[in-house]
């Protein structure tokens, strides 16, 4: 095998690699990537890489799954904004558990406007760590995030009034119960505040402000690693958009699933010119986990929590270049 990229089904090469980097942008804790892609003359298929699994806040890969299923939704948009049907299996063999997806490219489909349009998101979709404005969102948005939710066969709850001061109080419980443990110190410390020319990780750039012990968990996902002191002046939304995406199981292709729909969910929310950060820290303590799956009723599996608001532009993330991530079969 070799690195690069080759014609796959009816896809060009350039067309191919155009596809992997748009699969590439998909969101995934502390930006790890942890990804893979391999190209053979008929499918593109997508691996999990357990090497660059964040061990202390997801042991159990759930995250990682999540963050895979995220690359596949993009994968398969940017695919069909081709012109291209990609034919989909998750989780083809029993005997590859790190092997999630076969993608085959082979027959051609018209472009509708919402492949379109949630495609050409993809390259403007940024996690924003930072304070979002007053600004509500409206309930035709919020319909339509509840829908895009449901095309993936996941649901997307969004917390009521009642609901968010309960979930405060989950939340900074998952913070304290991280901060006292030191291997999810110690990970937290190496994934974050790096570098910007690092091609993983959260660089110093992208963190948000430092948040005050009441407010911290609408400000930010508290285990990204904000550092930079609060903008003078502009404190946190007083009454923020809390969703949570979810699955009817628990298992691995149930995450996968919630990943692609996590990730509709947010590619959704950028085309209606809204932002999005991460709070994942109360789903990566299994306590409050459980804590929150009780506030939702019971019945199904919380996977990912976000909070929705008006950003001001936030910068990329890095990103690993195409010939770390993506081999092909031998011409």
């Amino acid at each position: 095998m070799q690195s690069g990229v080759i014609p796959v089904g009816i896809l060009t090469a350039q067309q191919v690699r155009s596809v992997l980097l748009a699969a590439t942008a998909a969101p995934s804790l502390r930006n790890s990537q942890p990804w893979r892609f391999h190209c053979t003359s008929s499918s593109i298929e997508l691996h999990a890489d357990p090497s660059r699994a964040v061990w202390a806040a997801d042991p159990d890969h759930r995250e990682l799954l999540l963050s895979c299923g995220a690359a596949l939704m993009n994968l398969r948009l940017a695919i069909r904004a081709q012109g291209v049907h990609p034919e989909v299996r998750v989780l083809p063999s029993p005997h590859q558990p790190d092997l999630l997806a076969v993608v085959r490219p082979q027959t051609r489909r018209a472009v509708t406007p919402t492949d379109r349009t949630l495609a050409n998101a993809i390259p403007r979709r940024r996690t924003n760590r930072k304070p979002f404005d007053p600004v509500p969102i409206p309930a035709s948005v919020r319909s339509e995030l509840r829908r895009s939710a449901e095309i993936e066969r996941a649901w997307l709850a969004i917390l009521t009034r009642t609901q968010l001061p309960v979930m405060r109080a989950v939340v900074h419980r998952a913070h304290l119960a991280q901060q006292a443990d030191p291997a999810f110190a110690q990970e937290w410390a190496a994934w974050t505040g790096r570098d910007p020319h690092t091609p993983d990780g959260i660089p110093r750039r992208n963190s948000g402000p430092r948040p005050e012990p009441q407010d911290e968990w609408v400000l930010r996902d508290v285990s990204a690693g904000d550092s930079a002191p609060r903008a003078t002046g502009h404190d946190v939304e007083s009454d923020p958009l809390i969703v949570v995406v979810g699955s009817f199981q628990d298992l691995p292709a149930s995450r996968i699933q919630a990943g692609q729909a996590m990730e509709r969910v947010l590619l959704t929310a950028t085309t209606a010119g809204f932002s999005a950060s991460f709070l994942s820290q109360v789903l990566e303590v299994p306590e409050t986990r459980k804590e929150l799956r009780e506030l939702l009723g019971g019945g199904l599996w919380p996977q990912t929590v976000l909070r929705l608001g008006c950003g001001s532009p936030a910068p990329a993330t890095p990103r690993r270049t195409i010939q770390d991530v993506v081999t092909r079969d031998m011409l």
